[in-house]
């Protein structure tokens, strides 16, 4: 569905991401492990066209997107959940679920994504009147993947989902995130939180330095000797 080939992205002089390859299967949880710095945030927001590579290719269903705007990018079908959540604050929650559904490929299921959404978080049915920046951060996380929803995505890219989260909310949001993959959505999932991706995923990456330097099913991760002290403190 997704795959990436030999990406290259410098900011200045300094290189962010040196000849990233990675593939995603229609269907599939393929996580993207690394720590701070490894340049995971720089690759998602790459894909979605948000930054332009130096070189190299992404092609989304057999089209290249490499450099295309972002919006294009979103209306082809590829959604992002952002670090931070990155809600409007000053928005209540319905006016941020409505921002979702603005593509053009969003605007005739506006509705029924709604429906999908307050089914899927009833909080944010509860809350719809209220201003979003005064949500819980477990609440603004849930905002953020609705709003994603709205805009009926196929392959979604969660950019730290866990970040700044109780341990129950970690597990609340991670479920959605499975639940949401079991009726066919396609995950791309960016995280610090490396058992837990590994645990959710069919597929995973190990990025360091800009680089991709393992890859396995997210159990032959998780068994990984090398991972496990880098990552797991094992």
């Amino acid at each position: 569905m997704l795959v990436v080939r030999d990406l290259d992205l410098f900011y200045g002089d300094a290189q962010a991401l040196d000849g990233v390859s990675f593939e995603v299967a229609e269907g599939s949880v393929v996580a993207i492990v690394g720590a701070n710095g490894a340049g995971k945030t720089s690759l998602i927001r790459t894909i979605a066209g948000m930054i332009r590579p130096k070189r190299g290719s992404i092609s989304f269903r057999g089209a290249e997107i490499a450099g295309l705007p972002s919006h294009k990018v979103c209306n082809l079908g590829i959604g992002q959940v952002a670090e931070g959540r990155q809600i409007f604050p000053t928005l209540t929650v319905a006016e941020n679920l409505d921002m979702g559904a603005l593509l053009p490929r969003a605007r005739a299921r506006r509705h029924a994504q709604l429906e999908r959404v307050f089914s899927m978080f009833p909080i944010l049915a509860e809350r719809a009147r209220q201003t979003a920046g005064t949500l819980s951060g477990g609440e603004q996380q849930m905002l953020a993947i609705g709003r994603c929803l709205m805009g009926v995505p196929e392959l979604v890219m969660f950019d730290e989902p866990s970040l700044g989260l109780a341990p129950a909310i970690v597990q609340e949001v991670l479920h959605a995130i499975r639940e949401l993959n079991r009726e066919g959505l396609t995950c791309v999932l960016v995280e610090q939180n490396v058992a837990l991706s590994l645990k959710l995923a069919d597929r995973a990456y190990v990025l360091e330095n800009g680089r991709v330097t393992l890859t396995g099913t997210g159990e032959e991760l998780l068994a990984d000797d090398r991972v496990r002290q880098a990552y797991l403190g094992m």
